[in-house]
C-alpha cells in the first residue's frame, strides 16, 4: 500500500527542497527511440503497438527506484506498484483514460490492457489506479509525427509522462520520437537518462 515518507530520510531530500515548491518542476527530455522490434512483432503477431511500448515502459520503469516515489500535493508518497496509463478513444468519439497495472508477465499485462481498455471505450469510465500504483502516463498521437510535446506542470498530477505520434520509417528501421516528463522531485535527469536508455534496451530485447 501507498504511504507517506519523510524527504529526509529519502536519496530525495534536497530535491524535495529545491523543487517542490518551484514555479515550474516539472523537466522534459526529448529521445528517438528504434522501435523496428516492436514494429515487427506488432505486424507479425498482431500485438498492439501501444500495448508493447507501455509494457516495456513498465518494464523499464521497474527497475529505476525512483519511479516508486511520486510528490503528492505537498507530500512525498512511496508505491508498491507501477502502472500504465493509456488514452482509449471511446464509444462516443471522445477520449477516455486508462491505468493498467504493470506486470511481468507479459502475457498478463495483454490480457489486462485488451480487458480494461475495451472497457474504458465501452462505458465511456476512466480507469483510476492511481490511489494504490505509481502510474506513468502515456499518450499516442497518431494521426501526425510529431518531433516532441512540453507538458503543462498543473500542480495537481505530478507523475512522469511519456508522449509520441506516428513511428517513422528510414531504409529498413523504425524510429519514434518520444517526449519523457517528469517531476524534479521525483527524479534527476540522470535517473530519467537512465530509464529511457533502460527503455531502449527493453525494445530491442523483447521477444
Amino acid at each position: 500500500m501507498p504511504k507517506e515518507i519523510n524527504p529526509e530520510e529519502t536519496t530525495r531530500a534536497s530535491a524535495y527542497d529545491l523543487w517542490m515548491k518551484a514555479p515550474n518542476p516539472m523537466v522534459t527530455i526529448f529521445k528517438t527511440l528504434d522501435v523496428t522490434n516492436l514494429v515487427k512483432l506488432s505486424k507479425k503477431k498482431g500485438f498492439k503497438f501501444n500495448m508493447l511500448m507501455d509494457w516495456c515502459i513498465g518494464k523499464a520503469a521497474s527497475s529505476v527506484k525512483e519511479f516508486y516515489i511520486l510528490p503528492v500535493g505537498d507530500k512525498l508518497i512511496q508505491y508498491d506498484t507501477i502502472a500504465v496509463n493509456t488514452i482509449v478513444k471511446n464509444k462516443d468519439g471522445e477520449v477516455s483514460s486508462c491505468d493498467v497495472l504493470y506486470a511481468d508477465d507479459f502475457d498478463e499485462f495483454n490480457n489486462d490492457y485488451l480487458e480494461y481498455t475495451a472497457q474504458v471505450a465501452n462505458t465511456c469510465t476512466d480507469r483510476d489506479l492511481s490511489e494504490n500504483s505509481m502510474v506513468i502516463g502515456t499518450s499516442a498521437i497518431l494521426d501526425t509525427e510529431i518531433d516532441g510535446v512540453v507538458g503543462m506542470n498543473s500542480g495537481i498530477f505530478n507523475n512522469p509522462f511519456m508522449f509520441w505520434g506516428k513511428y517513422r520509417k528510414k531504409f529498413l528501421r523504425f524510429y519514434l520520437p518520444v517526449s519523457f516528463q517528469f517531476h524534479h522531485t521525483q527524479m534527476d535527469g540522470a535517473h530519467a537518462g537512465r530509464f529511457l536508455e533502460n527503455l531502449q534496451q527493453e525494445i530491442n530485447n523483447f521477444k
